[in-house]
């Protein structure tokens, strides 16, 4: 795919940015060594936070018989600690290394499984723990390394001797320090969130000065200053990103109140405005959008946070600083990206979905986007991303946003789409709807992808229209050979049929149905590929609408309820 000299500066740009960022890390860090972060040890932990995730005392006795079942992957150890094995799974490794794992041994509530989690905390520390650097000394791990230690210290200490009660705190009081260090160059981003979140439960949970306290506390207020907007969403325009960051947040809102300090200044209102985001991205059933790197939650993890939710109301109708729609009529929600992607860092998860949009109804989604994997370092995690993933057009079976393919750089985005126009088609009496044009092709093929979209006030029909245009927004002229594709993921749970008369009809379990339909076109039911499920990537359906541009440069398609759930008949 060409590219303009534009994208060519902004890759220029992208990379300046990361050498002075790496630059300037590099002399606020100096030398990283144990001797660095010496310290004194503190003599004891003051407060213990809650964990509100899932936990499984089965999996207890699973890691005492020496097998991890982490990040989508199982690893027998066969007696050895696994801080001793060579292992290569990212994932793996991250999950190994951050100790969530924990909460399943405090689960188990026996003696047995409390002995061993103190002997595998202490096998980490005697092995890694003066190391400071590699996967186990990223950020991000020593922040979920901390939050895990802290929250499950009760069962890790219980008839622990004063050798191990000392190495323990030692260590903690070092990994606290050096985390304190190396967030301060981070480049805005949930990490660096994540860090905030980790080091202000650290000057709770440690005898800590006032001054540590408050310190950290505005530390962590510059974070949902920076990176929580006003409509809820994250910078990253991630809607994952709220649920793991309300994961932390929570218990360390009560941890504030435990031991009688007053919460950060931001801290009530950005996590309300992160609740708000939440119930925007939620469809009818419960479940989580997926746009930028969202993927699926289990409904579990996902009530453990919405039960406490303390805000009122109902979800916005638009996200104007996230770049989202979301039209809502009865029991049938619309949920629609219709934004640029973040800058920098921010991007690492971004998707190309731009005008892509998700349909649910009642209990059912109907129409959905690929989503990404549970786990980041999935083979598929790269076909995820791409345009041909989300439920919008793809011209001539290319994205249109470029990723970095740099190790320097990381998966960011490098170039393609740079704006998004929006419009409202709202009437009270008759629709809810948008406008939306994206120029990701504009810079290849000199085109422009416009979508329409209107959902009937009765909530029974969904009408759409795509245009491609020129960049003067006129159609464009016959005779290239640029193809147009709209898809339509459908749902893995969906059963898809097709009439005689090309009617395409979306089946649910509990009898509700749509119907898809085209202008002058045969809708097509073709393979997929659903990546965000728990039990990993499933088969599925897409419809397909194909056109030549030229030729063609409209198309006219609309989805309409044509029966609804036999409880509610």
């Amino acid at each position: 795919m060409a590219f303009s000299i534009l994208d060519s500066q902004r890759s220029a740009s992208l990379y300046a940015a990361e050498i002075w960022r790496r630059l300037t890390r590099r002399a606020a860090l100096g030398r990283i060594s144990a001797m660095r972060f010496a310290g004194s040890t503190p003599d004891r932990l003051v407060v213990a936070p809650i964990d509100l995730r899932i936990a499984d005392a089965h999996m207890a006795s699973e890691i005492y018989a020496g097998r991890f079942a982490l990040a989508g992957r199982m690893v027998d150890t066969d007696g050895q600690s696994p801080f001793h094995m060579d292992m290569f799974d990212e994932a793996f490794l991250r999950a190994l290394h951050g100790f969530g794992w924990l909460r399943h041994m405090r689960a188990a509530d026996h003696e047995l499984a409390f002995a061993n989690a103190r002997a595998l905390v202490d096998d980490w520390v005697t092995v890694e723990g003066r190391r400071l650097g590699g996967l186990p000394y990223e950020p991000d791990v020593v922040a979920t390394r901390l939050i895990a230690w802290f929250s499950h210290s009760p069962i890790v200490l219980r008839g622990a001797d004063h050798g191990f009660y000392r190495r323990f705190l030692k260590s903690i009081a070092l990994q606290t320090r050096y985390l304190r260090l190396v967030s301060a160059s981070l480049p805005m981003s949930a990490t660096r969130f994540k860090a905030r979140i980790a080091l202000a439960m650290a000057s709770l949970c440690l005898p800590a000065s006032s001054g540590t306290i408050r310190a950290a506390a505005r530390n962590l207020d510059r974070e949902f200053q920076n990176q929580v907007l006003a409509d809820g969403c994250h910078v990253s325009r991630n809607p994952m990103v709220l649920i793991e960051l309300l994961m932390d947040l929570l218990p360390l809102r009560q941890t504030y109140v435990n031991v009688g300090h007053t919460p950060p200044h931001n801290m009530a209102a950005g996590m309300d405005r992160l609740f708000c985001g939440l119930r925007f991205f939620r469809h009818t059933n419960g479940e989580l959008a997926l746009f930028n790197g969202a993927s699926a939650v289990s409904a579990d993890r996902m009530l453990a946070v919405l039960r406490y939710d303390e805000t009122s109301g109902a979800p916005f109708r638009e996200m104007t600083h996230g770049h989202y729609q979301r039209l809502a009529i009865g029991d049938v929600v619309l949920i629609a990206d219709t934004g640029a992607p973040p800058r920098g860092v921010a991007s690492q998860a971004a998707h190309a979905g731009c005008l892509s949009f998700e349909l649910s109804s009642g209990s059912n989604r109907y129409i959905v986007n690929a989503g990404a994997p549970v786990y980041a370092d999935s083979d598929h995690t790269g076909f995820a991303r791409m345009t041909a993933a989300h439920s919008t057009v793809t011209l001539n079976d290319s994205s249109f946003l470029r990723f970095s393919q740099s190790e320097f750089l990381g998966p960011i985005v490098a170039g393609g789409m740079r704006k998004v126009s929006v419009e409202s088609l709202d009437e009270n009496d008759k629709q809810l709807g948008f406008s939306a044009t994206h120029d990701g092709y504009a810079s290849s093929l000199k085109l422009l992808h416009r979508r329409k979209v209107r959902l009937l006030v009765s909530g029974h029909e969904l009408q759409g229209r795509d245009q491609i245009l020129g960049l003067d927004e006129a159609p464009p002229k016959p005779g290239n050979q640029i193809v147009a594709v709209v898809r339509f993921h459908v749902h893995p749970s969906i059963r898809i049929s097709q009439s005689e008369d090309g009617v395409v009809h979306l089946s649910a379990v509990d009898g509700e149905t749509w119907a898809f339909v085209a202008r002058d076109l045969r809708p097509e039911i073709e393979e997929d590929v659903h990546f965000a499920d728990l039990a990993g990537a499933r088969a599925s359906k897409q419809i397909t609408l194909t056109i030549k541009v030229g030729e063609t440069s409209q198309i006219d398609w609309k989805l309409v309820r044509t029966a609804l759930p036999r409880a509610a008949s």
